[in-house]
């Protein structure tokens, strides 16, 4: 007897809307958890517990991958051995994108969709049969409402206003003086001029209030018959309650506190992507990435640095990768097209002497540097696999070095080059060439600022390890930050030490023959001879920065950390500040 064909299976049928619904209910717990973790940050704020935030900004750092994990194992479960079938995970992403359609905030979504599927189909590049590549959208087109925020209209009493703002800041903890703090603040707005804000009509600010370190801020913008100027409320905990600490209008200030050197906000955001066309509005010049990885979303700052750069390709196909401006590094390859501001690192097979340092102990380094108070001095750095970039867009030369001396991280794929490991990071000026091309008075400024930069990191726990201008970089604004990370270290795990005074017979050998050295033995006198500033601005930093080539300054505070008293670098200049 004949048998009939087999009719339609409802349970495969029905399987893609029951694996997009789990993965959209894996991305809710996952945003759910984050939440949980960055709202503990208002209690760590008020009971000065800033062992306990750091321990938190790690966690929140570590969850997306903790989540991802957790999705795959339960994705495997639900789709057994169809779990690496294209046609499926077509369908799968076709009815996740109905779901996450009418979310603000859907780009996150999607982007956890990717992070599943590259994940299963070990993907090299993108695979937009499977994947949400949207590299023709704008990242922000989809933001229709603005973010929520407060508003506080200006009458002829500043200084009430003000008193009004603090009184809506949610805070279970007193304040010190809340009176006198709304006058310091409406001090400081009245004698600063907004340009294109002035006069003053109002102040609008974002509801919920962002916590970093030792401080949380009223982050806003203040409102005139012009464009909008940023405004930051900067407050600190002390003993007697919270106060009002510094008052930000400038927006390069502003900036550098949302800056790429800088970690992660903690800010209980309902919604992110308004909050970010928010701060995108009052900061044209930054890139959506760098915001959404202020904000924490570091894997959505990721998804749109690399969006970014893959359009900027498109869009100048004649465009070619070259070696990055600066000394040639010993441990890393660096590249860049010169017409978008990133630099790719990538590491090399084999390291010039004298680097002795395996490749595991350099991506240790880097990602130590994501985990570390960075108190805007480290560049934020983010590491990519299986980059796909297209072969006739490297420079041939380029490209015959990263061939010899990148093997290990490089493959050739048809028309492209896969880069199986890298890092990408803001493109800066390298600090030795800066200082020899701008005039004397840039060059003194970005000079003086090294020597501020080596400060702020000592006081936060790091030595640099190697303190020469090319491992610096110059920003837009003329900042120094440090990114060369190889010999990066914690200050307390240095011995810094005097040069003791020579013999006659030694003066003519090297230090290292005459002197017993350990591994972690410093000198700071003898920084300023490795430096090769002119003498001007060698004379200039030494005058300015004296401690920095002092064994005392440096051993001093070495002696604060092994006993546990960290020291506090505010993200701002003193002239912020609403005391002194």
């Amino acid at each position: 007897m004949e048998q009939s064909p087999p009719g339609p299976n409802p349970a495969a049928s029905r399987m893609p809307a029951r694996a997009a619904a789990l993965i959209l209910d894996a991305f809710l717990d996952y945003d759910g958890r984050f939440a949980d973790i960055t709202r503990r940050a208002q209690r760590h704020f008020e009971r000065g517990d800033w062992r306990q935030a750091q321990l938190d900004a790690v966690a929140r750092l570590d969850l997306y991958e903790a989540c991802i994990r957790q999705t795959l194992a339960r994705l495997e479960t639900l789709l057994d051995d169809r779990v690496r079938s294209r046609p499926l995970w077509r369908a799968i992403r076709d009815d996740y994108a109905m779901r996450v359609a009418p979310l603000l905030d859907r780009e996150l979504t999607r982007t956890f969709f990717n992070s599943l599927a590259r994940r299963f189909f070990l993907t090299r590049g993108v695979d937009p049969a499977i994947e949400f590549v949207a590299l023709d959208d704008d990242p922000l087109a989809g933001v229709g409402a603005p973010a929520t925020l407060r508003h506080y209209a200006v009458g002829a009493d500043l200084a009430a206003t003000c008193e009004r703002v603090l009184a809506d800041a949610p805070f279970a903890r007193g304040w010190a003086d809340r009176s006198g703090d709304a006058r310091a603040i409406a001090t400081a707005l009245a004698e600063r001029a907004f340009e294109d804000a002035a006069p003053l009509r109002a102040l609008e600010l974002l509801r919920p209030v962002f916590y970093r370190e030792r401080r949380a801020y009223l982050v806003g913008r203040l409102v005139g018959d012009g464009a909008p100027a940023p405004l930051v409320i900067a407050l600190v905990g002390t003993p007697q309650g919270i106060r009002a600490d510094a008052v930000l209008t400038n927006l390069g200030l502003v900036a550098q506190l949302f800056g790429y050197a800088r970690n992660s906000f903690h800010a209980d955001l309902p919604t992110v992507a308004d909050v970010v066309a928010f701060l995108h509005a009052l900061m044209p010049h930054k890139p959506v990435g760098e915001l959404y990885s202020v904000l924490g979303r570091r894997k959505q700052g990721k998804t749109e640095r690399y969006r970014a750069l893959l359009r900027h390709l498109h869009a100048h196909p004649d465009e070619r990768f070259v070696r990055a401006p600066g000394v040639r590094g010993m441990v890393m390859a660096v590249f860049t097209p010169p017409g978008h501001a990133v630099v790719i690192k990538v590491i090399r097979d084999r390291f010039a002497w004298p680097k002795d340092i395996a490749r595991r102990e350099v991506e240790a380094q880097y990602e130590r540097v994501v985990r570390y108070d960075r108190v805007g001095r480290l560049l934020d750095v983010q590491e990519f696999r299986d980059l796909r970039l297209p072969r006739r867009q490297f420079e041939p030369a380029l490209l015959a070095e990263l061939t010899v001396e990148c093997a290990d991280s490089l493959l050739a794929d048809g028309d492209d080059v896969v880069v199986r490991h890298c890092y990408i990071e803001r493109r800066l000026q390298p600090l030795d060439l800066y200082v020899r091309e701008v005039p004397f008075a840039a060059a003194r400024r970005a000079v003086l600022d090294y020597g501020q930069a080596i400060k702020d990191l000592a006081r936060s726990n790091i030595f640099p390890g190697d303190l020469l201008l090319k491992n610096f970089g110059v920003s837009r604004i003329g900042r120094a930050i440090f990114y060369d990370y190889d010999e990066l270290c914690r200050v307390e795990d240095c011995r810094f030490r005097r040069l003791p005074a020579a013999r006659e017979e030694d003066e003519t050998r090297p230090l290292e023959d005459w002197l017993s050295v350990r591994a972690n033995d410093v000198f700071p006198e003898q920084f300023v001879h490795f430096l090769g500033l002119p003498p001007a601005l060698r004379d200039a930093l030494l005058a300015e920065h004296p401690e920095i080539f002092e064994p005392a300054w440096w051993e001093a505070l070495r002696a604060r950390f092994v006993r546990g008293e960290p020291d506090d670098v505010p993200p701002y200049p003193a002239a912020a500040r609403l005391r002194g």
